[in-house]
């Protein structure tokens, strides 16, 4: 099988991810891997933690949910509440907005569906003051 490399945003690090080619991603439904949300969402947790370099037990501490309880979310064993996945992504300093964001990607590419990054002009700049000054001055529009 031929692979094409994809830029993926993982809260605001790019990964590159092997994609089949559009060719082979159109094949029948039969032949996709069907995608289980609990496991895309546990493992966007777990990335978002290990690249703050967290341990389980900090987190789960700050988010109030048993460790053994917040392992078994990561490993997309248990399926977490709106609440449960509210107060992880608090004790993670990350917006659910964004976790999910990050989740549909996944699901996405999974499907074999390539969303553009529709971030409005306006909500970019808004926050370019958070990003590196080089960047801030590609994301802000010229007046």
């Amino acid at each position: 099988m031929h692979t094409v490399k994809q830029p993926v945003s993982v809260n605001g690090v790019v990964r590159w991810r092997d994609v089949g080619l559009q060719s082979e991603v159109r094949r029948g439904k039969e032949e996709r891997k069907m995608v289980v949300l609990r496991h895309e969402i546990g493992d966007v947790l777990r990335d978002v933690r290990q690249r703050q370099g967290r341990t389980l037990r900090e987190v789960s501490h700050s988010a109030r949910v048993s460790l053994g309880y917040l392992s078994e979310v990561e490993r997309g064993q248990k399926e977490a509440s709106s609440e449960l996945l509210s107060s992880i992504c608090g004790a993670l300093e990350v917006p659910l907005s964004l976790m999910l964001r990050e989740v549909s990607d996944r699901v996405a590419l999974a499907e074999g569906i390539t969303i553009p990054d529709t971030v409005p002009v306006d909500l970019t700049s808004e926050f370019a003051g958070d990003y590196p000054v080089e960047l801030d001055k590609r994301l802000t529009p010229s007046r």
